[in-house]
């Protein structure tokens, strides 16, 4: 049987609107099974980011502790009174001083991980500061003085500060500790 050019006509006219009726509810739903997966992706992504804080904001807390003890210990009058002992010469409580800091910087890098850049950089500073504060200390007091006078130098560059560098970096970590929450 040999279809006429008319009645092939027919049938394609026949089927158009089928055709664009299935294309259309083809589209239509593509369109709505994608909005679905990306509406279900984000939710996954926000329930993982949620996990995700929930494991790693006890560690970033940990980590602005810890560099605030580090920052506490190593504020000038405080590491002075800690490292200080009896029959110290100037020079060993020198050496004692910066050994204790570097130390204690060592001990804590690590978390500059949970910390921003800022706030790194902050403590960065406030340790270097303090050993430019020992070292002019160790600079105006003689080798072989007592410790006790190296100490005493030490108390009066710091006193001269408006703000000691390692207050300055424990506002800056209160600060973004503010915003965690």
């Amino acid at each position: 049987m040999m279809m006429t050019g008319d009645r092939m006509y027919d049938i394609l006219l026949a089927l158009l609107p089928s055709v664009v009726v299935f294309l259309t509810a083809f589209y239509l739903l593509r369109q709505f099974l994608g909005a679905q997966s990306r509406e279900h992706n984000d939710k996954l992504y926000a329930d993982a980011r949620r996990e995700d804080r929930k494991h790693t904001l006890p560690l970033r807390l940990q980590a602005y502790e810890r560099l605030t003890l580090f920052l506490e210990r190593i504020a000038p009058g405080t590491l002075v009174f800690r490292v200080h002992k009896a029959n110290m010469t100037a020079r060993m409580l020198h050496t004692e001083l910066l050994a204790t800091v570097r130390e204690e910087f060592e001990h804590n890098v690590t978390q500059q991980i949970y910390v921003s850049d800022r706030a790194w950089q902050q403590v960065k500073m406030a340790k270097e500061e303090t050993l430019r504060i020992i070292n002019i200390a160790a600079e105006q007091t003689p080798a072989e003085a007592s410790g006790t006078a190296l100490s005493q130098h030490v108390f009066e560059v710091a006193s001269k500060l408006t703000h000691l560098p390692t207050q300055q970096a424990i506002l800056s970590l209160k600060e973004e500790v503010r915003k965690l929450f």
